[in-house]
């Protein structure tokens, strides 16, 4: 329906004339001062003025009681002269409302104002209804008819805009009043303000809704409040930096804007799941308490439109580009979907819940398969690194730090959740990773379980490969010992991955690990141990000094060479580290000494000894000190 842009509503015309009735008076006691005779006469209207207000109050009334009668059908089917009385009345009053412009703010209603607009827009309801129903035939009541038509349209054209301004302004003006400086720490604590309506304004609400309905305007009424609210509440959801964007929109974003939009997402869901949404249905509801049925559907109709924008985004995330950094924010989603259904069955109508149930089973299935598809891509990128170039050192490999951090922050973190997510959405049947002598075990695990150990061993496989690419076969257990060491310390870190691989697996890699370290002593220490073998060095009873120079000249080489190699290999963890010197001292040094003290005696004193002794045990267990730093230094000067 048309509006004039100039007209306001009765309660900002009764603001209006409250703001300048003291500029009035003082205005009058200036005059009095100056001009007494006009002064005089300024009274003498303001007081007829009072006095015509006073008579319009009355004789609306009375002219009301007069017409009731008519109404009720005790005048007979004559229409009474005193209506053409009580429409001048009526326009005349209302012409009252017409201000040039419309104030920015709607004041709360005088709790001493009698209500005169109302009243006077209900009787014109039901002048309007009867001489339509009564009189709709007679031509000659047509004029009559036409002009109660337009008071009562013109009426409710006011009563439009004050239901539009009372929905858009009080709200603010309560919210503004619930911010004030002087609002204690704890009302800072507690939920929102939501929608912010005083229960002044929602009575006022409520009775301006019931004589919409019953003049006839419900459709405007409806319209009114369903965009309103829906404003209001796109608003409130802006500031929780939840803005609307378009499917297209999100598809040609790239990850890192669209990453930094779903956090506001998610606090906007759980904002309308917990309380927006409920507040929504109380605030219908109350307004619209003599309709149950039209406030479930306008409650429906508006937070319908609103959940499935919200319910867009997260499907258009699902439709984006997979990667595995992906994966946290779809659980994010996902876990936001899960934790907040149940609010659609206790709020709206079962038809309209059982839609939006489906919408939301939908979207939450599809960011579910989504994030398993992400999850399995992680087997993707382990088999993807195909790079022939070993890691310097041995040290742990980029991969293994990827993978391990990865698995042990989605466990951490979403282990339930992924759990969850491979129950209900997973479609692959239960592998047997391990061979036939744990497949019963495999059987009972979780589906999340499994495909969690299929990955660790798929990268136990591509680590296998890697250490190949050593020449030194020591170097490539300590390779295998950097990984494996590192594996078990983000698993006995992790509660989480530790219970979803088990105890037996757990201790099958560091039984692993132990072998590569006997195997690392084996390719480098044992060899050594060689050296200092007496077999041979002993003929009938003699000791054989060229033999004897020979152990010892090969010790040395072989010793600096080992020292030369391995002091610029790495072994990260400190313990491991430790453990590993300790061990090699443990087997060389007694060994050594044991040779050294048995043989020394056999060279000659001075240049022979020089030569051939160049390390006593500790300078050997100085050396084994300075291995595996990952960096070459400089042997430490022999002690004599």
């Amino acid at each position: 329906m048309n509006h004039n842009p100039d007209k306001s509503s009765s309660f900002k015309s009764r603001d209006h004339d409250h703001k300048n009735s003291v500029p009035r008076a003082e205005s009058l006691k200036s005059s009095k001062e100056k001009d007494p005779a006009a002064a005089d006469k300024n009274e003498t209207n303001e007081q007829g003025g009072e006095a015509k207000e006073a008579e319009i109050k009355y004789t609306l009334e009375k002219a009301w009681e007069d017409i009731q009668h008519f109404l009720s059908g005790e005048e007979g089917l004559e229409i009474p002269d005193i209506i053409d009385k009580y429409l001048d009345l009526v326009e005349h009053k209302v012409s009252r409302l017409e201000v040039p412009e419309k104030s920015k703010g709607c004041p709360v209603p005088d709790p001493e104002d009698d209500g005169w607009f109302h009243k006077v827009v209900e009787q014109m309801s039901k002048l309007h209804s009867h001489v339509s129903t009564v009189f709709k035939s007679d031509s000659s009541r047509g004029p009559l008819i036409n002009r109660i038509g337009r008071i009562h349209q013109r009426v409710m054209s006011y009563l439009e805009d004050e239901f539009r301004v009372l929905l858009e302004e009080s709200r603010t003006v309560e919210a503004a009043a619930d911010q004030s400086p002087d609002a204690g720490q704890d009302q800072a604590k507690e939920e929102p303000n939501f929608p912010g309506y005083s229960k002044q304004v929602l009575a006022t609400l409520n009775k301006i809704s019931k004589l919409m309905i019953s003049g006839g305007y419900e459709f405007e009424c409806y319209e009114v409040y369903m965009v309103t609210r829906r404003n209001t509440i796109e608003e409130t959801l802006n500031k929780l930096g939840f803005e609307k964007i378009s499917l297209d929109d999100i598809q040609r974003m790239q990850w890192e804007a669209m990453e930094r939009e779903i956090p506001p997402w998610v606090r906007a869901f759980k904002e309308c799941a917990n309380i927006y949404f409920s507040a929504e249905h109380k605030l219908a509801q109350t307004i619209f308490s003599d309709n149950p049925s039209v406030a479930k559907s306008l409650f429906a109709n508006l937070i319908r439109v609103l959940f499935l924008q919200l319910l867009n985004f997260a499907e258009a995330i699902a439709l984006s580009k997979r990667s595995t950094e992906k994966l946290f924010k779809f659980l994010d989603i996902y876990e936001t979907l899960q934790d907040h259904s149940s609010a659609i069955d206790s709020l709206f109508p079962e038809e309209c819940a059982k839609e939006l149930k489906a919408e939301l089973t939908a979207t939450r299935s599809k960011i579910g398969e989504t994030a398993i598809c992400i999850f399995c891509d992680l087997e993707n990128s382990i088999k993807s690194d195909t790079g022939r170039t070993p890691v310097p050192g041995g040290a742990v490999h980029p991969l293994t730090r990827y993978t391990m951090n990865y698995l042990k922050y989605a466990c951490d973190e979403y282990k339930d959740t992924l759990e969850q997510v491979f129950k209900e959405h997973s479609t692959s049947k239960p592998r047997d990773y391990q061979g036939n002598s744990q497949s019963n075990n495999d059987e009972n695990q979780s589906p999340f379980s499994r495909h969690l150990i299929k990955i660790m061993d798929l990268l136990d496989s591509i680590l296998e490969a890697k250490s190949k690419l050593y020449k030194d076969v020591a170097l490539s257990n300590i390779f295998m010992m950097n990984n494996g060491r590192y594996i078990l310390q983000k698993i006995k870190g992790s509660p989480e991955i530790h219970q979803a691989m088990g105890d037996d697996r757990y201790k099958k890699r560091s039984y692993e690990l132990r072998n590569y370290h006997q195997s690392y002593k084996r390719e480098t220490w044992m060899k050594l141990l060689d050296c200092l073998n007496m077999e041979g060095l002993n003929v009938n009873g003699k000791v054989v000094k060229p033999a004897l120079k020979e152990r010892f000249k090969s010790f040395n080489a072989m010793f600096e060479e080992i020292h030369r190699t391995q002091s610029s290999w790495v072994v990260s963890d400190k313990q491991m580290q430790s453990e590993l010197r300790v061990s090699i001292a443990g087997v060389i040094i007694p060994a050594y000494r044991s040779f050294l003290g048995r043989f020394s005696g056999y060279l000659t004193p001075g240049r022979q000894t020089e030569k051939y002794i160049k390390f006593q045990p500790e300078d050997i267990e100085a050396y084994i000190e300075g291995l595996f730093d990952g960096s070459t230094s400089s042997m430490p000067r022999r002690k004599t």
